[in-house]
């Protein structure tokens, strides 16, 4: 048994590719590298799935650094027979230097590379060892898979400094049995060899294995499963199948290896989340793992995560009775199912991740992905016209066009080009960009009628000039009242006559002259009724010395902090308005909210028919235990307290929160 060497791929008479048009075939693409590889890798595992499927497709990503241990096979077994010179080879230099960096992308639960190992051997079906290893462009036999001509497989090598990778698979043999498999493929440049017989060109193809043929062949059962665990590469279990593919010498934009693997694990989220819910209570389909170094990097859980949580709500929107079938009638064809929601939310905080999808601080996409499920990209639609307002929608074509939809993507499956289809197919793909816009514009309402139910009055969406939310530092809260474009003045309220409480707020908002910001101002004398919760100010004599005293209760009342702004909890985007009692004494508050929406004189007490008011979801105090009574005894002093409202869509939300004394018993 001969040790595994270097082949060297000289250019046939016939001809062949150059290695330069196999790393080309990607393009230019607007992801990054790291990206790519993740989403075509994962898409080459769910197609490689096992059917029927014993459970979920096992994916993942480890990075390491060869040790002491393994670092002499390494560099032993992987440089015999190396063609000499690095700009010929670079992998000569990479194994030289020092410790080398890999990155496995590793499955389990399927198929594996199976299949005849020779190209002019591979006629039936079964073949996917020579698509993967030796050939370039051949077209998907997966029905409805992820993948279209397998140009996807090139990334690995684009990743690899050295343009060098492993392949380390177990398959099913056609006698039942299991075979071991191991293979190394380097992807460089054409070039040219002086020889003793005369210059000879070289494709820059390059293969390690079994050289004992005339063509290479991988190492094989016991000689593969040894060298692999000299290697140090994960072994696999009795009865499992599947792939690992070892990048050697990763490109890692720069980034170091413990930020790479956390990039890796949020890109996997945003690129793969329908892989990763459970749906109609199956588990989910694939299940991701990220290492570095031996250490787990969380992957994002997509339900728990902003603003992924709105695109699974979308999913299931779309899966469900509340999604709409789009349709193009010239001709007829079902495209596909929409679903989409529209939330209040808070501004996003930007990732690495997210940026390289054009996501920065608002939602406002459609995922588009065809019946594989697997995410081909997120179309921006209009910007929703408030900064607090967002929605998610996601678009999943008809099984019957998914031939279409695959052919107008480009080899990194990351768009739909129309212009690249000749009609009727052209027309389908811009009939389901039309046909998702007029949906995006009856969610926003964007042509500014009334909604049906609404009592014709209109609910469009409010723009972000009266956005804006005033709670002021003192008194008993308010919304700011827009006379004119960009206008910050706060509207001058009546009094309400069951509010038994001074308003600390003048019509600006700011505290009245002569008066120190954040003071704390006392009301007049004046006689108080039995049980109200206006300040009382008595006066006492003292018989004895016949010396007038006085002494003063200080009447409740209320002090914001900040401004309101807007929180996630749970499920809920919630309005939070910050508050103190500085009072002491015992105390009760209660909410008063009402909207105001644009161009509207006055406050809406009590909504539209079919309209939605805001709703008091509970009073958090310093601790963060939600007290969710509608109104709440309250100890004044220093303790700060959050008052939560779930507000209406599309109206400014007015908070007024109200307090009043509680006599003691």
């Amino acid at each position: 048994m001969t040790g595994p060497r270097w082949f060297s791929q000289p250019y046939p008479p016939e001809g062949a590719s150059a290695a330069e048009g196999i790393r080309n075939q990607l393009g230019r693409p607007e992801l990054d590298l790291l990206t790519i590889l993740v989403r075509e890798s994962a898409q080459n595992s769910w197609d490689a799935r096992l059917t029927p499927s014993p459970g979920p497709v096992e994916y993942r990503l480890d990075m390491w650094t060869v040790g002491p241990a393994h670092a002499a096979a390494w560099r032993e077994s992987l440089l015999e027979g190396a063609p000499a010179g690095p700009e010929h080879f670079p992998l000569r230099e990479t194994l030289k230097r020092g410790p080398v960096r890999v990155l496995a992308v590793s499955d389990r639960g399927t198929r594996g590379l199976g299949g005849p190992t020779r190209a002019d051997n591979a006629v039936g079906p079964d073949r996917d060892f020579v698509s993967f290893i030796r050939n370039i462009g051949e077209p998907r036999d997966t029905a409805l898979g992820g993948g279209t001509y397998g140009f996807g497989k090139g990334i690995f090598y684009l990743l690899s400094r050295p343009g060098t990778i492993l392949v380390h698979s177990r398959c099913r043999t056609p006698q039942g049995g299991h075979e071991t498999r191991l293979i190394g493929c380097t992807l460089w440049k054409s070039h040219v060899a002086a020889e003793p017989q005369g210059d000879r060109r070289y494709t820059g193809r390059h293969w390690w294995g079994d050289t004992s043929g005339n063509v290479v062949e991988p190492l094989v059962g016991r000689q593969a499963e040894t060298t692999a665990r000299h290697l140090g590469l994960r072994p696999f279990g009795p009865d499992e199948t599947g792939t690992t593919i070892v990048v050697v010498d990763p490109n890692l934009d720069e980034l170091e290896p413990a930020v790479a693997a956390d990039y890796l694990a949020e890109t996997i989220a945003w690129h793969l989340w329908p892989k990763m819910i459970s749906t109609d209570d199956k588990p989910p389909a694939m299940r991701f793992t990220v290492t570095c170094d031996g250490i787990e990097h969380h992957v994002p859980d997509p339900r728990e995560t902003r603003p992924l949580n709105m695109f699974v709500a979308a999913y299931e929107t779309m899966t469900g009775p509340a999604g709409s079938d789009l349709q193009c009638f010239r001709p007829k064809r079902h495209l596909g199912r929409l679903g989409l929601v529209k939330r209040i939310m808070t501004p996003l905080e930007p990732t690495r991740a997210s940026r390289m999808l054009d996501i920065e601080d608002l939602v406002h996409h459609v995922c588009l992905m065809r019946p594989a499920e697997l995410v081909v990209t997120y179309r921006p639609g209009p910007k929703p016209p408030s900064a607090n307002q967002g929605f998610a929608g996601v678009f999943r074509a008809d099984e019957a066009m998914d031939e279409i939809y695959a052919k107008a993507e480009p080899p990194t499956h990351d768009a739909w080009h129309p212009q690249s289809l000749d009609r009727p197919e052209s027309t389908f793909v811009h009939t389901t960009f039309r046909r998702i816009d007029e949906a995006l514009e009856g969610l926003l309402s964007l042509g500014g009628v009334a909604r049906p139910g609404a009592s014709h009055v209109a609910l469009g969406a409010a723009s972000s000039m009266f956005s804006g939310l005033v709670g002021g530092a003192w008194g008993t809260g308010g919304a700011t009242a827009y006379a004119k474009p960009g206008s910050t003045a706060v509207r001058a309220r009546t009094q309400d006559p069951d509010d038994e409480r001074e308003s600390a707020r003048g019509t600006s908002g700011r505290p009245t002259p002569n008066e120190a910001p954040g003071s704390d101002r006392t009301a007049g004398a004046g006689a108080a009724r039995s049980g109200d919760s206006v300040a009382e100010q008595h006066t006492f004599a003292d018989d004895r010395t016949n010396v007038a005293a006085a002494t003063t209760r200080r009447r409740p009342r209320v002090q914001y902090v900040g401004e309101p702004y807007y929180d996630d909890r749970g499920d809920d985007t919630v309005l939070v308005q910050e508050f103190r009692l500085p009072v002491p004494g015992p105390q009760r508050v209660r909410i008063g909210l009402a909207v105001t929406l644009p161009g509207a004189n006055g406050r809406e007490m009590d909504p539209p028919m079919g309209a939605s008011m805001p709703t008091l979801v509970g009073w958090e105090d310093d601790a963060g235990e939600l007290h969710t009574t509608e109104s709440c005894e309250i100890e004044g002093g220093d303790s700060l307290w959050r008052a939560l409202v779930r507000p209406a869509p599309d109206t400014m939300t007015e908070i007024d929160i109200k307090v009043e004394g509680v006599r003691s018993q």
